[in-house]
This record gives C-alpha cells, structure tokens and sequence, in this order.
C-alpha cells in the first residue's frame, strides 16, 4: 500500500474538486435521474463549448427535474447551434476595447483584466464563451504586459479581474499580481469578479482569506449568481469569510429564460443572497453571444419584471436593470431602449 502524501503535498481541496468536475453530459444527467433527457444533448454543443460543473453544484440541482434552473445553466442543448441573427461572437465588443495583453479599457477610470480562460463552471449563456483566451489573458508573462499598461495610464484607478474566472487561479499566481499593482500609486480599488465562492465554495480558503486581507486598497467581490437555489451552506460559509476578510459583496445576475424570468424567482434570488451578505448589483439582459438565443428575455419582459420588484421589495434589494452595448461609455439602463 503506496502511503499518503503528506499533507503540504496534496492540493488544495478546492483544485482537487476543479479536476473531479463533471464534464460528461450523460454522467450528469445520470447523477440526477434524467437519463430519458439525453436525447436533447447536442454533441456538437458539447465539443465546441465543454460542459464542467463541481460535483458540489450538482449535488444543489433537483433529481428527476429536466427544468432545474441550475441545469439549464450548463447543459449544452441542440437550441445553442441554430443560429439567430444578432447573436455574435464578440457580444459585448471587447475586441475593441482591447489596451493591452489580456486588460480592456471600456470604462473611464477602469480597466478589466482577463485573468485567465480557466472557470470551474462552464455557463452556456457565458458572452466570453469565443473570446481567444489562447492569446489574450493578462496573467501571461507574469502578469508584466498587463501591469504595464496599467502604470501607463494614471486615470484607472480600479483594476478589475475578470475572466475565465480569477479565482481559478491559484492564490499564489493572484499575489504575484497584486503586488505588482501596490507600486501603483494610482489605483485606488480592486475589483474580482467571480462565481467560484458559489459553484466551488471550497476555493476561500485560508490562503485566499490572507491575501485579500493583506490587500492595500478596499476590495469588492462581485459574485454572479442566477438563481437562490445556488446558495447552501457551505456557500454561506465562504461568503461569511470573503466578508471577514474586508471584501463588499455584490451580485450580478444575467435574465435568463427558463431559469429566474419570473419575479418569484429573481425576489428569492434577491433575499437569499442579502441573507448570506450580499448586495444586489446589476441584473443583466442577456449578452446576445452566439449560442445563447434560447436564453433570451425581451426587453418588455425585462421591463415588467424590474417593476414588479421594484414593488415588492425594498429598494435596496432591487438590482439595476442594465445592458452592456459596445462601445457606450457605461452600461446601458434598459429604460434608454
């Protein structure tokens, strides 16, 4: 019997549960009881954009229901390769906003690093699902090209990290960054937009915990969360720790057909994340990525549930309803058409 290694040898319990994802469409649907609907996975789907998903997030899904709002969000369909006018690869012009290796400049004041390709979940509505990740993410080099053009212009002072998924990385790698950017006089916030604190609570670890403590500016963690089934426990718990750490917590959630278009399911969205501390941020119409149309709410739609909401709940409960349209200087409120 080969002996265990010793502890300091092992990864982190949160990239060992990144590599016993579930990539297989079929096993997942097996693990719920749905085999009869593997019929409507497309193959084709499925090569060109992997399906992953933690076992954890699995284990939140219902067994026996086709419709489950977290499996709609991951299981590639034959709807994902018919396609819809309007719906492009580059939804949300970042090629033209391109500032350097890996960092997009869309914002004054802000620039957005594309951390890395790598998430621990693979959303089907994802608008960066043909973004060239290949070529384009900042942590390449060490990080250098991307802290460069950040030092090269004095008015950002916000740096975002974004993806892929940051907190995919390793925390050492995000260290690296970040000390990087101290020697920034100028930058005056970071900014980590991430899902892994709710489909792989494992990964706020202690390590991650110390490093955003040792953070010298405040930090906000943006989570995208879609759905109040999404939040356990065991995500209560990481979130709890993100807080403890000094991160404000916010969420931006994407209006998605078949998973939260109604106000029962986007009012419970709402109130399950305060419960566990955060903030409604933005509530997002879809990016029209291709692939992605059989998510798609119209605007009118949108509009009725947002003012439903806005009846029900308190004001600071209710998420702004935006759009991102390319090249505008902020996102769009769905009320400016």
């Amino acid at each position: 019997m080969i002996p265990a290694a010793p502890l300091s040898l092992q990864p982190p319990r949160w990239q060992q549960a990144l590599r016993e994802a579930v990539r297989d469409p079929r096993e997942l649907l097996a693990m719920l009881g749905l085999q009869q609907a593997a019929m409507a996975v497309s193959p084709e789907a499925a090569a060109q954009f992997p399906l992953k998903v933690p076992r954890g997030f699995v284990a939140r899904m219902r067994p026996g229901d086709p419709h489950d709002p977290l499996l709609r969000q991951v299981l590639p369909l034959d709807d994902e390769m018919r396609p819809m006018p309007g719906f492009t690869s580059d939804a949300v012009g970042d090629a033209a906003a391109r500032a350097g290796h890996g960092v997009l400049h869309k914002y004054a004041g802000r620039a957005l690093l594309v951390s890395t390709g790598s998430c621990a979940i693979h959303c089907r509505y994802c608008f960066r699902r043909h973004f060239p990740y290949a070529e384009e993410t900042a942590a390449a080099g060490g990080w250098q090209d991307a802290v460069a053009a950040v030092r090269a212009d004095e008015s950002i002072t916000e740096v975002i990290l974004s993806g892929g998924d940051p907190l995919s990385l390793a925390t050492a790698k995000l260290s690296e960054l970040t000390t990087q950017l101290a020697a920034l006089p100028h930058l005056r916030r970071l900014r980590i937009h991430t899902r892994l604190p709710v489909v792989l609570p494992a990964r706020v670890d202690d390590g991650l915990v110390g490093w955003l403590q040792g953070l010298p500016w405040p930090s906000a963690v943006v989570l995208h969360a879609n759905h109040a089934n999404e939040f356990d426990a065991g995500v209560d718990e990481a979130l709890g720790r993100l807080r403890a750490a000094g991160a404000s917590l916010l969420n931006q959630a994407v209006l998605l057909r078949g998973v939260n278009d109604s106000t029962g399911a986007l009012a419970a969205l709402c109130e399950r994340g305060f419960m566990a501390g955060v903030l409604p941020y933005y509530l997002h119409q879809l990016d029209r990525v291709a692939g992605a149309a059989h998510f798609e709410v119209t605007d009118a739609r949108a509009r009725r549930l947002h003012g439903e909401l806005v009846e029900r709940l308190p004001g600071y409960l209710v998420p702004r309803l935006v759009r991102e349209v390319a090249g505008d200087a902020s996102k769009r409120p769905l009320s400016q058409g």
